[in-house]
């Protein structure tokens, strides 16, 4: 994921997005790729809404419509305006996952998406991935221990243990 997301250089080869060089060019217009690291804490000041309001100015193809349903969802409702900090790492985590999905970026890394998460968001989030594998427009790479069931994987690398 570092490596899809430019935090690590890549050693050899090349990592294509699109016709573009990943990161280098893909980063460059700013609103390509989305991807956080579960472990930030760079805007744990900020509240959801604030975090989200940064995320549009950011990516042009930021669906607000979409958050909202996002929100609503994942049970964000009444974290909206508490600080990052504040809340739990699942709470936290479906934060990001809410952003990633409403960014509109062509590339979208989620790091184990279901950590952390209670039942029903996790059938949410696994209905959303769902639904975003009969797009061809994004492309979603997510990790996990496990594939999640219920979804169309396009492709499972296994790295072993």
């Amino acid at each position: 994921m570092r490596l899809l997301a430019g935090d690590l250089p890549a050693t050899s080869g090349t990592l294509q997005l699109n016709g573009l060089n990943l990161p280098e060019e893909a980063h460059a217009d700013g609103d390509r790729i989305f991807w956080i690291d579960p472990r930030n804490e760079a805007d744990d000041a900020l509240s959801p809404r604030a975090y989200f309001e940064t995320l549009k100015a950011k990516f042009s193809g930021f669906d607000a419509k979409a958050l909202d349903t996002l929100i609503a969802g994942l049970s964000l409702d009444e974290h909206i305006d508490k600080a990052l900090y504040m809340l739990s790492t699942g709470s936290k985590r479906k934060v990001w996952i809410a952003a990633a999905i409403a960014s509109g970026a062509e590339l979208i890394l989620i790091d184990d998406p279901f950590a952390a998460l209670d039942k029903p968001s996790i059938r949410f989030i696994t209905q959303l991935l769902q639904d975003a594998s009969k797009q061809s427009t994004r492309a979603w790479v997510i990790s996990g221990y496990e594939a999640p069931e219920g979804v169309n994987l396009a492709q499972l690398i296994n790295l072993g243990d």
